[in-house]
């Protein structure tokens, strides 16, 4: 608060601004010169009642008082100054020719600064008038930082206190007892805390103080408290010991602030961090804290821990069908009816485990989400295997019972994997893992049942992901390869096309498709493995038309999947221009499971292959579910008996019988006719007995290399090395079904 005055020159504006008081104009001319001379900017006034007008409206850095003059005198004028709003700090000097003790206690009295005994020292007063100014300057930042100290605490909820050996009441600041829902003029101690905290609490807060006391150390830790208008608050205790010169305990000092919201906070991170924002289950992290904290309790105990994962058996469909709301409705029901088949605890006890009883770990048990429909069952203590089996039994009958999903009744099931510690593993990622290989077997097995863990089952997984791994790497290794299976008209004993049969060569290993098919088709890689297969036989065909002057077709099987591509019949297109052949030497394969799969999507592809000259063959025709009424008008030139109805002919009628059928059928459709898997003479000749005269399997020739197939033309077919139809049989002219 600095308010101009027109008695000071503004080149005065940074000397220290000085109210000189005194009714002597001698002494007050001189002390004026004095001071001005040694830097100070002097205001001077001749009584008490001119020196309280011009401080109405302005305030200096210093006021300079002679205390006795006629009317109000010094000690009444200070007495007044102070009384003045903005003036109550303002340094005052008590100029007197006076020494006694009795002037020097009322000058104190009337509220002035300091004293100083008329003199002409006057380098003495300007000295204690500059000791005065640097003391209320280092007051008033004082004082500005206790007021931001006392605003931080406040913003904070933050307040300081000390206690003192032997004191009842604790020394608290006014911000502190704000904490405690207290008034400034309000006691507290430590009783009263006491009553203020949850019964169950007071005791081990009373054993704690008393610990800290006896040993001398520093106190931190947070008590919850109920406050006189019924709030609960939970409060932040921090306090450091003091000690006397003799090294004894004498109290301590501290703070305490409210953390409620912060808590609060933290729990909230805390919860949502470890637990299923959905279900309100444990999820993954908690779960692995849980199952380490179990094994080692079981290793120092000695007994067991299981994990059960248990995956919903129908939940994609109920999900799809009904939507995602109903999908959580389900979760919500599963979670419930998990918590009720084992001891569900949703806090997990912490500290080390020393501190905590021997049985503590049967707190551990719980149910927790994976995420999706999977839902693990922690079992800290199991004496065998089969009680974790009972409980995952326990599960599958809670979850037979019929629910209630958006107005909807369905069921659902599971299927639960099992593994134990110690004998599936020795910490929470191999049991956690190993109980997903179990319930994967349970899922393969019909669902809606509990399998234990078998080590057997780990050796099958890693084979199978190594497997998963090296296929991934197989064609830019360019380690697959095309064999070639010839299809033999049993008539002219001709080769009259080849069946392309992809294989695996895996350094010395050539891996059986059975074994790396199924894991393309699942991976996706089966498209681009089938592009390449495509593009293969194209080159391999050139090469043969140049070689020997192979003028039939190679047949390649494709995917049902590979249709959904867009581009596949362009791909194709650019395939067979860029090798320079005939779409004729390329036959497509599709199996009648897949075509039926998917007919709408498939039909119009097949229809623009045929269109551009590549014919289109159904594999394994018999074994799917085929429509007669689509057979007519699918762009398709041929049907492929299935092996399975080859196999049994000449043994079982049902076969012939079948066989009859799916010939009499092509013929009536004006498609060829061809048997694959014949491997006996017998095969053979009902075939031919029954009309069909192109054959392909074993007893003709084994998938080969492509280089062998010139050297088998020469070594069987020039040969004439080919089995013969029994001579009993009568031979239909060429041209039929050829």
């Amino acid at each position: 608060m600095t308010r101009g005055n027109p008695m000071i020159d503004e080149e005065d504006q940074e000397q220290p601004k000085v109210l000189l008081v005194d009714d002597d104009e001698v002494t007050l001319l001189l002390t004026s010169i004095a001071l001005r001379e040694r830097g100070f900017a002097v205001t001077e006034t001749t009584s008490g009642e001119r020196a309280l007008r011009l401080l109405g409206d302005w305030l200096p850095d210093v006021v300079v008082l002679d205390a006795v003059m006629p009317g109000l005198d010094g000690f009444a004028t200070c007495q007044e100054l102070r009384n003045m709003p903005g003036h109550e700090s303002i340094p005052v000097l008590m100029l007197t020719g006076l020494d006694d003790d009795a002037s020097i206690t009322r000058a104190y009295e009337a509220g002035a600064t300091d004293f100083f005994v008329k003199s002409t020292q006057w380098s003495l007063l300007a000295g204690r008038l500059r000791y005065l100014l640097r003391s209320a300057r280092t007051r008033i930042e004082l004082e500005r930082s206790k007021a931001k100290l006392a605003r931080a605490q406040d913003l904070a909820r933050m307040g300081s206190f000390d206690w003192h050996k032997g004191a009842s009441d604790l020394g608290m600041s006014v911000e502190g007892l704000r904490v405690f829902g207290m008034g400034a003029n309000d006691r507290v101690g430590l009783r009263q805390i006491l009553r203020m905290m949850p019964a169950d609490e007071r005791v081990s807060f009373q054993y704690l103080l008393h610990e800290v006391w006896r040993h001398g150390s520093v106190l931190c830790l947070d008590v919850k408290i109920h406050l006189h208008d019924g709030r609960q608050r939970i409060v932040h205790l921090e306090a450091e010991p003091e000690f006397n010169e003799h090294a004894n305990l004498i109290g301590y000092t501290g703070i305490v602030q409210d953390v409620t919201d912060r808590r609060l906070a933290e729990d909230q991170i805390k919860h949502l961090a470890n637990f299923d924002t959905l279900t309100s289950l444990p999820n993954r992290r908690q779960l692995f804290q849980r199952s380490e904290r179990a094994i080692e309790h079981a290793r120092r105990l000695h007994h067991g821990v299981a994990l059960l994962q248990v995956g919903l058996d129908r939940f994609k469909i109920i999900n799809e069908n009904l939507g995602h709301h109903a999908g959580d409705e389900l979760l919500i029901e599963v979670a419930h009816r998990l918590r009720n088949c084992v001891r569900h605890f949703d806090e997990m006890l912490e500290g080390h485990l020393d501190l905590q009883s021997t049985r503590s770990h049967r707190n551990l048990e719980a149910v927790g989400r994976l995420g999706a429909d999977e839902f693990v069952v922690l079992l800290p203590e199991v004496s065998d295997p089969d009680e974790a089996i009972a409980t995952a039994h326990r599960i599958l009958d809670a979850l037979r019972a019929p629910l209630t999903i958006g107005g909807q009744e369905c069921f659902v099931t599971a299927s639960i994997g099992v593994a134990v510690y110690p004998a599936h593993g020795v910490n929470a990622a191999d049991l956690l893992r190993h109980a997903d290989v179990a319930m994967d077997l349970a899922k393969s097995q019909g669902r809606n049942m509990a399998q234990m863990y078998d080590t057997h089952l780990a050796s099958k997984g890693r084979v199978r992901l190594d497997l998963d791994t090296a296929l991934h790497k197989a064609l830019e290794r360019q380690e697959l390869v095309l064999y070639y299976q010839p299809k033999v008209d049993v008539r002219t004993h001709r080769m009259v096309g080849v069946e392309a049969l992809m294989r695996w060569q895996r350094g010395d290993q050539l891996v059986s498709p059975a074994d790396f098919i199924p894991l393309a088709e699942a991976t996706g890689l089966i498209n681009e493995m089938s592009l390449w297969a495509i593009t293969e036989a194209a080159r391999q065909a050139k090469q043969w038309q140049i070689q020997f002057g192979f003028d039939a077709s190679i047949a390649v099987n494709l995917p049902s999947r590979l249709f959904e591509q867009d581009d596949l019949v362009e791909r194709i297109e650019q395939i067979l221009c860029r090798e320079a052949i005939s779409p004729r030497a390329l036959e497509l394969e599709i199996t009648e499971t897949g075509l039926m799969k998917d007919l709408q999507g498939v039909v119009p592809s097949l229809t623009r292959l045929n269109q551009i000259g590549v014919e289109i063959s159904i594999d394994d025709f018999g074994t799917g579910y085929s429509s007669l009424a689509y057979l007519t008008s699918l762009p398709i030139s041929e049907l492929k008996i299935d092996r399975s109805f080859v196999r049994d002919l000449g043994e079982t009628p049902q076969s012939s019988a079948i066989v009859s059928a799916i010939i009499a059928l092509a013929r009536a459709l004006g498609l060829r006719v061809i048997a694959e898997g014949v491997e006996t003479t017998e095969q053979m000749n009902v075939l031919y007995s029954l009309g069909c005269h192109i054959c392909q399997g074993f007893l003709f020739a084994r998938p080969m290399p492509a280089a062998q197939i010139a050297t088998w033309l020469s070594d069987v077919l020039n040969a004439d090395g080919l089995p013969r139809v029994s001579e009993s049989l009568t031979l239909p002219p060429v041209s039929t079904l050829s």
